[in-house]
């Protein structure tokens, strides 16, 4: 019938340059490879350096081998079970978070992917251990590790990134013209210029960049050619 023909070959509201948690391989890639340098430099220390000790034992940074019962830089001492579980809601909020991204780019996957290995390479310590090890000192800061700094270095750069996107919203609503609007072009006006553009190898939408246009899904990039004149 003409009417199911038409269904079927209606796009519908899903985009088409997101890809589903499950399938982003480039995104748990990265979160193990967190994990991997993070519970390699933990077995190093645990090797090496005895308990309590520093190498060197005097400077602004040092290695100093130490146990951490509660969470990130020392916070919630002997906690461990309490933090167990707030470990495995933070991860499904994480992925959650990332799936319901519109614009999941290569700054979300590493943002969410720096966050994914951080939390689980102290999961990990927590079950295996019943506490994490820590021996990154710098100064007076607490003693951490390369999972406290990929978590911390996720979160900074997820809210950098929901800045950016709300701030660009904001402009889009006050009718404020688009870095990817071409010179001259008129938003809001005929099929072309109300509609996001596609990209030409998978089909993502493609994010403004200054002077042009990337793929939100495969990172292809155009480029805007500047008017001459004639």
């Amino acid at each position: 019938m003409p009417g199911n023909q038409e269904a079927v070959g209606t796009p519908g509201p899903l985009n088409p340059g997101r890809m589903p948690v499950y399938k982003d391989m480039v995104l748990f890639q990265l979160a193990a490879l967190v994990l991997l340098c993070d519970q390699f430099s933990k077995f190093l220390v645990r090797a090496f350096l005895q308990y309590r000790f520093s190498f060197p034992q005097e400077g602004f940074f040092r290695f100093t081998h130490t146990h951490n019962t509660g969470s990130a830089f020392g916070l919630f001492q002997d906690q461990n079970l309490p933090l167990i579980f707030a470990s495995f809601v933070g991860i499904a909020v994480l992925l959650l978070i990332f799936h319901s991204q519109p614009r999941q780019g290569p700054l979300l996957r590493l943002s969410i992917g720096l966050q994914l290995g951080g939390a689980a390479g102290n999961l990990l310590d927590r079950f295996r251990l019943g506490h994490v090890t820590d021996f990154i000192d710098v100064g007076a800061w607490p003693v951490f590790n390369l999972a406290d700094a990929s978590i911390v270095t996720g979160l900074v750069l997820l809210g950098w990134l929901f800045l950016v996107q709300d701030r660009a919203g904001r402009s889009q609503r006050h009718g404020e013209p688009s870095p990817a609007t071409p010179s001259g072009a008129i938003p809001g006006k005929g099929s072309q210029s109300s509609q996001s553009p596609r990209c030409h190898v998978c089909d993502g939408e493609m994010l403004a960049l200054y002077g042009g246009t990337r793929c939100s899904s495969c990172g292809f990039k155009e480029r805007f050619e500047e008017n001459t004149g004639g």
